[in-house]
């Protein structure tokens, strides 16, 4: 299989590609209709991918992209899942799906619920999250590969956010990233009715 790794930090996930002898070829680039070539690749994955995938790509495409993202959707699609998680009190987890025109919206293939861990921080539940979604993607990669992995229908509302989102809010919290989870919340709120 002809695999294209849409990542900025590609050599945490080439190795379970490679692994099943498939061909890797990484890029952290806009993709557009015709570059890459879809017709060059089997199937296209994302990870920590920070470019909108567009209409045109992704009719060429044709349903052969599937994103790795450390929320458990429909919960925080978007930018920041484990701030949000935090912020919202919504559950935290990491999530395999198909892309499809809407940001995090497409077909769940697989997902687990990591709840955050006393003592857990913005900065060390986001590690733990990556952890836990490339040992998913270990997992469930054979199924991808052949065809054989489910298409679930994400259900509820869930919820979307923006980078831009985070910003007013972060300045509320005096340690940064090294918050513990458990003060986020309670930090955020403090602010808001001070």
């Amino acid at each position: 299989m002809r695999v294209l790794l849409l990542s900025p930090y590609p050599e945490t996930i080439e190795a379970i590609i490679a692994g099943t002898g498939d061909a890797v070829t990484s890029v952290d680039t806009p993709i557009t209709g015709t570059a890459p070539d879809p017709d060059s690749f089997d199937l296209a994955v994302s990870y920590g991918y920070r470019h909108i995938i567009r209409d045109e790509a992704l009719a060429r495409w044709e349903g052969r992209l599937i994103n790795l993202h450390i929320s458990l959707l429909p919960w925080n699609r978007g930018a920041d899942p484990n701030f949000w998680a935090a912020v919202d009190g919504t559950p935290a987890g990491v999530s395999i799906h198909h892309i499809d025109a809407g940001v995090d919206t497409g077909d769940l293939i697989a997902q687990r619920e990591v709840p955050f861990a006393p003592g857990d921080t913005l900065a060390s539940s986001y590690t733990r999250l990556h952890a836990e979604i490339l040992d998913l993607f270990a997992m469930v990669w054979p199924a991808i590969r052949n065809g054989t992995a489910p298409r679930i229908a994400q259900t509820g509302p869930g919820s979307s956010h923006r980078s831009a989102d985070k910003e007013p809010l972060m300045a509320r919290l005096p340690q940064g990233w090294d918050t513990p989870v458990s003060d986020v919340a309670r930090l955020v709120r403090e602010e808001e009715n001070a």
